[in-house]
């Protein structure tokens, strides 16, 4: 009996040992490596994972010598690596096709509300699918991470989430919000009130009062949220967002506040949001109270010029005037933008973006829509190593996951992405990735690399 009890113990502390030393390890290389966090380029460069973590980042003659014999081998090439790219802001669980002008003056909130309304009353397996099909799409695109906020019925994103971690669905590594927290009346008006709780429920938790607050981030909490998000306008008190946040980081959880006017903004900003999403109507003096609270700016420049034009043609026909009108309001709304991006660099505020992506853009995939959605920031006259800290490094740091990705360092996970050219010069090959790695397993291939 003793024997056999010293073999069990034995086993038992040397079966990690055996298990680590089995994982699979990968050397990649390429011609060369950027590091966001510093803007430095190694030439030529290579990275050694083993299983799904990166071992080690250096040049091919040094990791070649330290790898261990059967080692499978990648060569990208004349390509640059990059760390995985991160979507701090999308809802996979919508895919909205813009209305027609006339369907969008009969309602409240009539760009959006009615192709959310109808995502709300289909089956909730119908949009469970579509949300794989996007989670799919955006990874192809080289989104190996994003924070789904809201939009997704009571638990799409959570299950989501855990079929992907659990291998049961292809798609980045998700942090999930569960339903969005409003004021009474924030999305839809005057729904038929014998189906409208029902809808409501759906996609939404209120607000109603400090302690309703703490309710509504516990409901989250219990159908496993990672991350809690808020819509304000002056709908929502400063008591009432603080409710939230003290309640979400009792729980260690992050609060990401959807926050365009200054009033809004200025609610977040008092209640302790750890992100403003959106915040485009920004002043210069919130951005200073930001930088000095360490809250980010989470930049959404979908409808940046002609964006808006891009999701419409090809689904409804413009009238000339109003093609006019919207082409005109486009150029307004980039000269804004433009010098929003300017104010923010200036202002030394944490900043990442998200591509806000629930729109239905004709001839792309959610994940082509999302990436050309990071680029508008470089046609916004941000810098590229910039655009490109913003979805990696940037954006880890506003998850609370700078320690598990946006960057290729030794123990965070094996995210990666490979382009032809170089981004540092032209900020669009973001939208030219050839080679999409997660977790150390090969997702997208067009380079021929092989061993």
């Amino acid at each position: 009996m003793r024997r056999a009890i010293a073999y069990l113990l034995v086993f038992l502390c040397t079966a990690p040992l055996a298990a680590q030393s089995s994982a699979a390890v990968t050397l990649v290389k390429a011609a060369h490596l950027l590091d966001p966090r510093t803007g430095k380029v190694l030439s030529p460069a290579a990275v050694l994972i083993e299983g799904n973590k990166i071992k080690e980042v250096g040049t091919p003659e040094r990791l070649q010598a330290d790898a261990p014999p059967g080692v499978k081998t990648l060569d990208l090439g004349g390509t640059t690596l990059l760390p995985g790219l991160i979507d701090g802001h999308t809802h996979l669980f919508l895919n909205i096709i813009v209305p027609p002008q006339a369907e969008i003056e009969r309602h409240f909130d009539g760009l959006f509300a009615p192709g959310m309304l109808l995502a709300v009353v289909e089956s909730p397996s119908k949009r469970a699918l579509l949300g794989a099909q996007m989670a799919r799409e955006d990874l192809e695109s080289g989104i190996t991470t994003v924070r789904n906020l809201g939009h997704s019925g009571i638990d799409g994103d959570t299950q989501l989430r855990d079929a992907i971690n659990g291998g049961r669905a292809t798609g980045p590594r998700m942090l999930a919000s569960g339903r969005k927290l409003i004021a009474q009346g924030a999305y839809v008006h005057d729904l038929n009130p014998a189906l409208s709780n029902a809808i409501f429920n759906q996609e939404f938790l209120l607000v109603e009062g400090s302690e309703g607050a703490r309710q509504a981030v516990r409901a989250n909490l219990s159908a496993g949220a990672d991350v809690i998000k808020v819509t304000v306008a002056e709908d929502i008190s400063v008591a009432e967002l603080t409710a939230v946040v003290t309640e979400a980081h009792r729980q260690h959880l992050k609060v990401a506040v959807h926050a365009g006017d200054v009033v809004s903004i200025q609610t977040a900003i008092d209640a302790g949001a750890d992100s403003i999403e959106h915040g485009n109507e920004v002043t210069d003096e919130q951005l200073s109270q930001m930088s000095k609270r360490g809250i980010f700016l989470d930049l959404t420049p979908t409808f940046y010029k002609d964006g808006f034009l891009k999701f419409i043609d090809g689904v409804i026909v413009l009238s000339a005037d109003d093609r006019a009108r919207l082409v005109a309001s486009g150029i307004a709304r980039t000269k804004k933008y433009d010098a929003l991006v300017q104010r923010v660099l200036k202002s030394g505020v944490k900043f990442a973006t998200g591509s806000d992506m629930c729109w239905f853009y004709p001839g792309k995939t959610r994940g082509e829509a999302s990436v050309a959605t990071f680029v508008n920031l470089g046609s916004a006259g941000m810098p590229p190593l910039d655009v490109i800290r913003a979805v990696t490094t940037n954006a880890a740091e506003m998850l609370g996951w700078q320690d598990r990705i946006g960057a290729l360092e030794p123990g965070k996970f094996a995210d990666l992405i490979a382009v032809e050219g170089d981004p540092l010069a032209d900020i669009t090959e973001l939208e030219r990735i050839k080679f999409v790695m997660k977790d150390g397993q090969v997702v997208r291939n067009d380079l021929g690399a092989r061993d």
